[in-house]
């Protein structure tokens, strides 16, 4: 799909200027706003800049006994037959990351309610967190409660609540006269994520989604109502009515916010070196100094955002690192996900890092 800037030049040089910040990605350069870069012992370190390295103690959880992995993500019990894929640890070049202690954050999150708000991929690492808890306390008590785009997890003896709250697009997605409208700037269902002591924001899977699959008939900006516009601007446009939600409603002295960047997917092979294949049959990680696919162009979106927020943001930004995890899909081994599903991913999995990170993040801070 080519660009579509609605005759607005200023959208047209603010993607020259995206255009400039590529080469900050791969360098891996820090955000200020993006909690990158964390104090660890006496000298700094980048947690997302690093390799995998084959761990034997890996997975952290038996899928087997986690009884809150979701048919889509559940590989091994719909047939995948590798097991290479599950140990693999995330190593930064300069440190290295805190194991994750269940009993630890429990008992440091005892009273408190975390969301994850976003679209299936939220799903993939809420459910990670439940089962990385789960394996250090597997028999205290636990209520989950789902109903239609929300569920919760409770940790009945420490008082600590997961909560999911499902919307692909972070913005009001509603049913109007003309049809289905995205508005990129009304963000009134974030009244639902009030009151949280964390929040985890993730948002872009969906974007890009055309056809049968597109979940609406209309975007709508301002009182202007359009067909269609390039993904990327309506991502911007999204993601800053997002950053003004934030900036205007989160008390940083009462609630830690947190985005996990843009999730990659791995269709097309000629992203790592091998245009004939995609993430099926994959069974390591790509090895090299530098992923050939390039930087994500929704990551520079992503990043201009986050420069603009006021308000403290840990920007979890696992998608160089998430790059070169081609092994880590479920492909065809989805309980519910028919065909090949290069998008997801299996637990245990790339998740479990995610939630390593965030962790590490959490108690740093």
């Amino acid at each position: 799909m080519g660009f579509f800037f609605q005759g607005n030049l200023s959208l047209f040089f603010f993607f020259l200027l995206c255009l400039s910040t590529v080469s900050a990605y791969s360098n891996n350069t820090s955000n200020d706003n993006g909690g990158e870069r964390r104090e660890l012992g006496s000298g700094r370190c980048n947690w997302f800049k690093g390799n995998w390295v084959y761990d034997a103690k890996y997975p952290l959880y038996d899928p087997y006994k986690c009884p809150f992995i979701d048919p889509q993500f559940n590989c091994k019990k719909y047939g995948r037959p590798d097991s290479a894929y599950l140990k693999y640890r995330w190593q930064p070049f300069s440190c290295s990351l805190p194991r994750f202690n269940g009993l630890y954050f429990l008992r440091k999150m005892r009273g408190k309610k975390i969301m994850f708000v976003g679209d299936s991929l939220s799903t993939n690492m809420w459910q990670s967190l439940a089962c990385l808890i789960h394996s250090w306390v597997p028999n205290t008590r636990y209520t989950l409660l789902r109903q239609k785009g929300l569920a919760s997890l409770t940790f009945e003896e420490y008082g600590v609540t997961l909560m999911l709250y499902r919307t692909q697009f972070l913005v009001d997605l509603s049913s109007e006269k003309v049809g289905r409208v995205l508005k990129l700037d009304s963000i009134k269902q974030g009244n639902m994520w009030r009151g949280m002591d964390v929040l985890i924001f993730t948002s872009w899977h969906w974007w890009t989604h055309t056809d049968h699959i597109q979940p609406w008939d209309y975007m709508e900006d301002g009182n202007r109502l359009y067909k269609d516009m390039n993904r990327l601007v309506a991502y911007y446009k999204g993601m800053t009515t997002w950053a003004r939600w934030v900036n205007a409603n989160v008390d940083p002295s009462k609630t830690k916010v947190f985005f996990n960047g843009v999730s990659p997917v791995h269709y097309e092979g000629k992203d790592w070196g091998e245009p004939m294949k995609s993430c099926s049959s994959q069974t390591q990680p790509f090895y090299g100094r530098r992923y050939p696919g390039g930087t994500p162009m929704a990551w520079v979106v992503l990043n201009k955002v986050m420069r603009r927020l006021k308000k403290p943001v840990h920007w979890l930004d696992i998608t160089g690192l998430s790059q070169l995890r081609k092994d880590a899909h479920p492909s065809a081994f989805s309980g519910n996900h028919p065909g090949n599903d290069c998008s997801h991913w299996c637990l245990p999995g790339l998740p479990d890092t995610w939630n390593l990170l965030f962790y590490s993040t959490l108690f740093s801070t």
